[in-house]
């Protein structure tokens, strides 16, 4: 099965609900303007039902089969949230709200969905029902989560839940996934460390937080290289590092903060246990105290067999095997369609974006031409995963 006819004839259409939507870019959870956008879309189509306000601000539309309600839900999910940035593409398009801009392609996912959602309502050439979930806060709002909290499978009793993510240098017109981890966790950490201030010239009657925070920050490095299995992925990077306000003084505090990325709960747990570790022995070393504020954040996306392996299939039967890679490397960034995929089996696959900027860059724009594609495999893919 090649691209699906009607979705491709209405490419130009749907490329201009995205440019749209990129235009108008919200943030977070103050997503109201872009969820209002796709309420009506789902009621022009002819859902059967459409909820909004789930998990603040996500829309949920349902699309029965050919039989009419009964049967199992399969859950698709695009995320409709921007990030707090300014936009350099120069396109036309460009977003008129000042520091706010779509630079994950989160335009791209909402609008290739709704795609798929009116060629669904059209044909419904499926048993079962489509749930359409539009969710608010991917951008470290954990909107996923809030959904589900809200009660998403109350609405849409999820038998399995699928998401999709273009990827930039991967070409348009090809897919990619993977049996088991596809993106990490995503914890975050702030050791703030109490010492004693005083003159800079009188550093023996201190006890010194910035001396400390160098000590606190070189030993950190040792987790990755020393403590944790070289076969096995982490990264724990400190990106912030705050202390003084004056060349001659000697501060009381310092603050030391970072992320760690894993793919096993296996890293997860050795990371903190050994930040933790490490601030106690530095702290005493240095005779300083050092505080640890562990927050973890989004969980390991875990992708489940069987479902990975129906969307590798679905991606086959549009693009062709030669196009479809079903070993993909995993990425380190996080996502939280992993809290959907803990409640329910699923999977989460990459759609090419081909030659673009990177994800996160004030110069990034998705890919109009990656549409077709997108919303053919999410047609298919109720076809294929309600089949009779």
């Amino acid at each position: 099965m090649p691209l699906n006819n009607r979705i491709a004839d209405a490419q130009d259409e749907i490329a201009g609900w995205r440019r749209h939507l990129h235009a108008n870019p919200e943030i977070l959870y103050e997503v109201h303007d872009t969820a209002a956008f796709v309420a009506a879309k789902l009621r022009d189509f002819g859902c059967d039902a459409v909820t909004t306000g789930i998990g603040r601000t996500g829309v949920v539309g349902l699309v029965h089969g050919r039989t009419g309600a009964g049967g199992r839900v399969v859950g698709f999910r695009a995320d409709m949230d921007a990030l707090p940035i300014v936009e350099e593409t120069g396109a036309p398009h460009a977003s008129t709200r000042a520091g706010a801009m779509h630079a994950c392609g989160h335009d791209g996912h909402t609008a290739m969905l709704l795609g798929a959602a009116r060629a669904l309502c059209e044909t419904r050439a499926f048993e079962g029902t489509v749930a359409l979930i539009f969710q608010p806060a991917e951008e470290g709002g954990a909107g996923a989560k809030a959904m589900l909290d809200d009660g998403l499978l109350s609405i849409a009793p999820l038998s399995s839940v699928y998401g999709m993510h273009n990827l930039p240098g991967l070409p348009v017109g090809r897919f990619a996934m993977k049996h088991g981890p596809i993106m990490a966790s995503t914890d975050e950490f702030a050791l703030t460390i109490g010492g004693r201030g005083g003159h800079a010239a009188l550093p023996h009657q201190t006890v010194d937080p910035i001396v400390t925070g160098a000590a606190l920050v070189s030993a950190l490095q040792g987790i990755v290289s020393r403590s944790a299995d070289p076969l096995l992925s982490l990264v724990v990077s400190v990106t912030q590092f705050h202390a003084g306000f004056a060349h001659n003084i000697i501060p009381d505090t310092a603050i030391v903060s970072g992320t760690v990325r894993s793919l096993s709960a296996e890293m997860r747990e050795l990371a903190e246990r050994r930040i933790r570790e490490i601030a106690a022995g530095i702290g005493a070393a240095h005779g300083a105290r050092i505080a640890v504020d562990y927050d973890r954040n989004y969980p390991v996306t875990f992708n489940h067999g069987r479902e990975t392996d129906i969307c590798a299939d679905v991606a086959a039967e549009i693009v062709g095997e030669a196009a479809v890679n079903r070993a993909a490397a995993p990425l380190m960034a996080g996502e939280d369609f992993s809290y959907m995929l803990e409640a329910v089996p699923g999977a989460y696959i990459f759609v090419g974006n081909g030659a673009t900027a990177n994800l996160h860059s004030p110069t990034y724009d998705f890919s109009d031409e990656a549409i077709a594609y997108g919303s053919s495999f999410w047609l298919r893919l109720a076809e294929r995963a309600l089949a009779a």
